[in-house]
């Protein structure tokens, strides 16, 4: 079997999932190839793994609520000339189950054994939880 390993990173100005989607779609209309990518300052020691099959899931006011597939590392050059890591993802966002993540900096691995299940097809944005009885359902080991 495959060994692979996810990543986890606070979606920074995204209050819901609709908000990076909005956001990506409209980075794609406007600005000619551009591809799904999150840049950063580290690159993965673990990059065999994450290129496994792994996904970034994005954390949102306190819960993992969708992932990307990690499809590809590139090298990005900052305006301030310091070489980042840009983590290229899939271009759908895949909605999860709520799962409570504290706050941190940066990102950080996540274990596909604690990742959270995707959600099923028929279930869309229209029939998901509103964030605050997801948070709570999820805290008290109910997702």
């Amino acid at each position: 079997m495959s060994r692979f390993v996810n990543i986890v990173k606070l979606c920074v100005g995204a209050v819901q999932v609709d908000d990076l989607i909005r956001w990506q779609a409209e980075r794609a209309a406007t600005l000619p190839g551009w591809k799904p990518c999150h840049v950063t300052r580290m690159w993965p020691k673990r990059a065999p793994e994450v290129l496994n099959g792994g996904s970034l899931y994005w954390v949102f006011k306190g819960l993992i609520l969708a992932r990307q597939p990690l499809i590809g590392l590139e090298e990005r050059r900052g305006d301030d000339g310091i070489l980042r890591c840009a983590l290229m993802l899939g271009a759908e966002v895949i909605r999860t189950e709520p799962v409570p993540r504290r706050a941190f900096q940066g990102w950080r691995y996540l274990e596909p054994k604690d990742s959270p299940r995707d959600l099923p097809g028929a279930r869309g944005p229209a029939s998901t939880l509103p964030e605050p009885l997801a948070l709570a359902l999820a805290t008290i080991g109910l997702r």
